[in-house]
Formats: structure tokens, sequence, C-alpha cells
């Protein structure tokens, strides 16, 4: 189940990728020598008219596009390269960024249509943030919430239903807040320090959440239109990429443990695990990893799409690109963080396992 869900959850998810950079490309001009679907050897493949050849590979852990006048299939240029029609390199520099940033752009435009598409069906949770029930010793007893209180902000932040109140506290625990609530037609502040809570899934997963105490006996959805849809989709995607950047900015200055990052084996486990509860969670895992993608790749780090914008950026700002020497330094850079931060997470993964008693 775990093999299953992981390849049919990342493979599709970076071959999507991939055809976000060809077809962009394509439309500028640009040649691809080489579409795989999957590294390394090649089972099977055609080449097309244009001179690309499609490939299925033995590894089944992604793919790459290779432009023409690419070094390689991390799309490095090659500054010994002809001027040849067709060649990445030789694009317009707007073409270019756009080219790299389709890649990108074609997973957050995934996660998109997944969440819309939950909204058209389902609906999107419209729960009043209204007290209905209060956790005995919770910090909202604490701080004196009464039932029938509605919360109005956090931090100044505006609420408007109970899932965008969790977005504010579930990913704070130990975090002292504003909380402003309306009760009797008058608003009211206070401060609140937000309970850390170790939380288990089904399958033994642990997770380090905030809580406040507070809760309503009534869920309540509303289906959107396909406009209404798209909008929530897109707010969602928004809203999970910031709390990524949150959760990393914490790992970094120490409120969150390296543990909870996860490699390829812990990616692995929750596709399988995902899978086995049904189609719609896994397809809702689907969203939140191609967010990932889309998250990740957009780094600044040379060898990444984010990676190269930066390098446009910087000769569009400076009117000449960057010399072969410092982007041939910066690739290096680049890759061996990359790798390091690969290794890093793999190692991690492995040290969760059960034989080492995690």
């Amino acid at each position: 189940m775990m093999l299953a869900g992981f390849l049919l959850m990342l493979g599709p998810l970076v071959t999507l990728h991939e055809l976000g950079h060809y077809l962009v490309g394509r439309w500028f001009g640009v040649g691809a020598k080489v579409f795989s679907v999957g590294f390394g050897n090649e089972l099977w493949g055609r080449t097309d008219s244009r001179g690309t050849r499609w490939r299925i590979s033995a590894i089944p852990m992604g793919g790459y596009v290779q432009f023409v006048g690419d070094m390689n299939p991390a799309s490095r240029p090659d500054p010994d390269a002809p001027a040849e029609r067709g060649a990445f390199q030789h694009a317009k520099l707007y073409q270019r960024a756009l080219i790299v940033a389709a890649g990108p752009l074609t997973n957050l435009l995934i996660a998109v249509l997944i969440f819309a598409g939950f909204a058209m069906s389902f609906g999107v949770p419209s729960t009043p943030p209204v007290v209905q029930a209060i956790t005995q010793g919770s910090p909202a007893e604490a701080a004196g919430l009464k039932l029938e209180d509605r919360i109005v902000a956090v931090d100044g932040a505006e609420v408007e239903n109970f899932q965008q109140l969790q977005e504010l506290i579930l990913p704070y625990p130990g975090r002292t807040v504003e909380l402003t609530y309306e009760r009797g037609g008058a608003e009211r502040t206070t401060d609140l320090t937000i309970a850390e809570v170790q939380m288990k899934d089904r399958f033994g997963n642990a997770s380090r959440i905030g809580r406040i105490g507070i809760g309503s006996f009534e869920q309540e959805f509303a289906r959107e239109g396909p406009i209404g849809a798209l909008v929530f989709g897109a707010e969602r995607s928004v809203d999970l990429m910031a709390m990524m950047v949150t959760g990393i900015k914490q790992i970094i200055v120490g409120e969150r443990s390296v543990e909870e990052l996860g490699g390829p084996l812990t990616i692995a486990k929750i596709s399988g695990e995902r899978l086995s509860l049904g189609p719609l969670p896994f397809v809702e895992l689907i969203a939140f990893i191609s967010i990932n993608l889309a998250f990740i790749n957009l780094l600044p780090i040379p060898t990444l799409d984010g990676g190269h914008l930066a390098f446009y950026a910087a000769e569009a700002i400076r009117r000449k690109p960057a010399s072969p020497r410092s982007q041939e330094w910066a690739f290096r850079t680049g890759m061996a963080f990359v790798l390091a931060l690969m290794l890093f997470v793999t190692i991690l993964d492995i040290a969760k396992l059960p034989i080492f008693g995690s």
C-alpha cells in the first residue's frame, strides 16, 4: 500500500510539474531533447517529429525535461552550446523565467483545482466561531471566555469561521496571543497562552499542535459555485504554503524539532496510510504534497527552479547575466545543499523506523 500510494502520488505530480515546463517552453519555441518519466535507464522511448525523446525510465521517482542547450537533465545551461535553434538559453529573459516558473505554478494549480473540486462537491467549512463548549482547565477557561462568546480576531487577524481560528491556533503551541471576542454586542480582548498538545492519529503518527480548549457542536458547510470554489482553492493553497513557511521558521529558531521533517520514506508511509482510508483522503494528500513541491522548488537555491529565477532576477537588474564562473559555483553549492538535505531527511526517516525503537 505504501509503495502504491507513493508511486500514484509522486510520479504524476512530478510528471505534471515537468509537463508545465515543457508546454510553456514549446509555446515560446524552445525545443526539448528529452522528456522522461522517471530516472535512470530507459525502459521504453519514442522520438516525436519535433525531436523530443519521450521515455519511461527505470526509477519511477519523478522525471525531468531536458531542453535544447541544457548540459544535463538538471537544466544546467551549457556555456559552450552553439547558437542552436530553439535553445533554452537563447530565449528572451521573460520567456526563460516563465518556463522555469511554469513547473511550480502547475503544482499550485493542481492543488487549487483539487480544493475547488471539494468546495463544489462537499462545500467549505462555514461554522461560526461561537463558543459552544469549553474544556475544563483550558487556556480559554483561564482567560475568562464564556459560552456564546464569538471569536473576532487573533493577534489582529480577523476570524470568520472555526477553520480560520484553527489555522491561527494549531501551528503555534506555547505562544501567547491577543484574543478579541464579542460578548453582549461589545468587543473585549484578553491575552491567552496556547496550550501544547501531542496528538496521535490511528496510525500512531504524532504531531505537536496548539489548542485553546473551545469547540462547537455543529459543523456547517456551504457549497460554492465554480468561481467561488476557485477562490477558495487559491486561498486554501496560499494558507497552506504560509503554514509551511511558519513551520520552517519554527524549526530554524528551535520552536519545533527537526524530527518533524520528513523525507521520501515518510511520504511513502503517509501515502499508503491515506490510500488505505479511501480516495478522498488520498486526493487531499496529493493537493498538500503538490503545494510542498511548489514551495520547495520556489526556494532560491541553485539547481531548483527558484534558484534559476533568482539568477534571472539578478540578470534583469544588472542588465546582463551572471558570469559562467559564478553560476558554476552557485550550481555546485546548491547541488551540495540539496544532496545534504536529502541525506539528512532520509537519515531522519530511517531513525523513525520501528526497528530503531521509534
